[in-house]
């Protein structure tokens, strides 16, 4: 049975896009060597990895760029080298796992904060002062599909605090351009602020990237050890995202109205807030989510059914894929909303 796919962070459909993919092996076949083959301080920095950094950094306004194998992988990078002794790292208590695995090897240096909430982050950044104080928050919040609230960008400048926007689930979703939260806000980029995202989900390929001044990124090149010691990026993986990065420049418009379209159904119809492709529908328990998924996979849908304890409360996460047609998005959210619905009345 083949399934719709309202599970994967496929955001605009790139995945299975032929011409694209034929585009990328095009863009492969003027470079001799085809693979990294060592680390990127050895000998696999590969031209095309400087190009992609290059139009990166140019496009969202940074100074610099550096390709990263995974988006774990960039985390564990920038957290772990650049919150040095005497700095304090605040870190949004929904932050990816990648960044929480990381900041466990900086002992008390990390603080938590309340999840988007601007209160509880100046309240902890007047009582921890530090060296630098560096602040982590994601553009969208993968489970909730959450925007990170304008009022902790603001909060940064104030306290001339650093950066680490992680833009996985923002980049290729929000803004007229689609390039995340800090054109969604209308943010100028200064010297504190550096970007993080993967490539595998709205740019339809696999790797990741750090934007940020041309200091940090050099920092990061001699003291990251996921940098230093990994084999580099694939780079027939980089020459996609690249092809794949100026299509979504190309069609931002067409794109946007798509997004558009979706946010409102769900506002509109199902009167839930939507400001990204993530729709979060709890559930009751770990057990009814499971049924559920069962459900409308007999229907014909793929839906991530996120239990306890990865989030405090069971849910059906679903993607609003730009290539699932509205009226079968429609259905499936409809299926999920009955479902709860009749799940509480039994309870």
């Amino acid at each position: 049975m083949t399934l719709l796919d309202l599970a994967s962070n496929d955001y605009l459909g790139l995945s299975r896009n032929k011409k694209l993919f034929k585009k990328a092996i095009k863009f492969m076949d003027e470079y001799t060597i085809k693979s990294p083959k060592a680390s990127m301080l050895v000998n696999g920095y590969h031209p095309i990895h400087r190009i992609f950094e290059r139009e990166m950094a140019e496009e969202h306004g940074f100074e610099e760029g550096l390709v990263v194998g995974s988006g774990f992988l960039a985390n564990i990078a920038l957290i772990e080298s650049l919150v040095r002794k005497g700095d304090r790292l605040f870190m949004d208590e929904e932050y990816h796992a990648s960044g929480v695995m990381a900041s466990q090897l900086l002992g008390d240096r990390v603080v938590i904060f309340k999840h988007n909430d601007v209160e509880d982050l100046k309240a902890k950044l007047e009582a921890h002062p530090a060296k630098r104080q560096i602040i982590a928050v994601e553009g969208v919040y993968s489970m909730g599909g959450d925007l990170c609230a304008k009022g902790i960008f603001t909060l940064a400048e104030a306290y001339k605090a650093m950066m680490i926007v992680d833009e996985a689930h923002s980049a290729g979703v929000v803004g007229l351009k689609l390039l995340g939260i800090f054109e969604y806000y209308g943010i100028k980029i200064n010297e504190r602020h550096i970007k993080m995202g993967t490539l595998g989900k709205a740019y339809g390929s696999y790797g990741a990237y750090i934007l940020a001044s041309e200091i940090v990124i050099s920092f990061l090149v001699n003291r990251a050890k996921p940098i230093i010691y990994s084999t580099a990026p694939s780079v027939f993986d980089i020459a996609l995202a690249y092809v794949n990065m100026k299509h979504i420049r190309k069609n931002s418009s067409s794109y946007n109205q798509k997004i558009l379209a979706r946010q409102m159904l769900v506002r509109r119809e199902f009167d839930m807030p939507c400001p990204s492709l993530i729709v979060p529908m709890l559930m009751p328990s770990n057990a009814q989510t499971q049924l559920v998924q069962e459900g409308l996979m007999e229907q014909g849908y793929l839906v991530g059914a996120i239990r306890q304890p990865t989030v405090s409360q069971a849910m059906m996460r679903v993607i609003l894929n730009l290539e699932i047609p509205l009226p079968k998005i429609r259905h499936v959210l409809a299926l999920i909303k009955h479902n709860t619905e009749l799940s509480s009345i039994i309870r």
